[in-house]
C-alpha cells in the first residue's frame, strides 16, 4: 500500500517539478485588447535585457478611423514623421529594460504608446496571478499609469 501511495505521489509531483517557472517571456494581450506583444530576450545587449514586438492586432484602424487588415496597419501617430509609414506588425513596443534582483521584474525600460505616438519610461513585473504589470511614466514612476496584460496561450 505504501508503494502504491508513493508511486501515485511521484506521478502527481513529477510534472510540477519539471514545469518551467513562470516568466515574463511569452506573448501578452495589451490592456486595451488591441495588440499582442511577444516579449523575449533582446537580440543585442545594447537594446536591454528584454524586448517586446507586436505580433498580432485586433481590428486595427487606419488614419481615417476605418478598420484595416493587420498587415497593412501603419504607425501613423508616431511623433517622428519618418516612422509614420512603418508597419505595426513586428514593430518594437518595449525595449531597454534592466534586470533586477527578481528574475521576473525589469526596470528602466521604454514603452512606445501607439495610441498617441509617444515613448515613456517603464517597469514591468510578473504578478503572482500570472498577469504582467507594466508601469509607464514620465520622470518618476510616481507619475504614470499602470496596465495589466494577460498572457496569450
Amino acid at each position: 500500500m505504501r508503494r502504491v501511495f508513493l508511486s501515485v505521489l511521484l506521478a502527481v509531483l513529477a510534472p510540477v517539478a519539471s514545469a518551467q517557472s513562470p516568466s515574463v517571456m511569452g506573448t501578452w494581450l495589451t490592456a486595451s485588447g488591441v495588440a499582442q506583444v511577444k516579449i523575449e530576450p533582446c537580440a543585442t545587449p545594447a537594446t536591454g535585457a528584454l524586448c517586446g514586438f507586436i505580433v498580432g492586432l485586433i481590428n486595427p484602424k487606419g488614419p481615417d478611423g476605418v478598420v484595416v487588415a493587420p498587415d497593412v496597419a501603419t504607425d501613423y501617430r508616431n511623433e517622428n514623421p519618418a516612422l509614420r509609414s512603418r508597419k505595426v506588425l513586428g514593430m518594437p513596443l518595449i525595449w531597454g529594460f534592466k534586470k533586477t534582483s527578481n528574475p521576473n521584474a525589469f526596470e528602466d525600460g521604454q514603452i512606445y504608446n501607439g495610441e498617441n505616438g509617444k515613448t515613456y519610461s517603464a517597469n514591468i513585473s510578473l504578478q503572482p496571478d500570472g498577469t504582467l504589470r507594466l508601469r509607464g511614466y514620465v520622470g518618476s514612476s510616481m507619475f504614470g499609469e499602470t496596465q495589466v496584460w494577460k498572457r496569450v496561450n
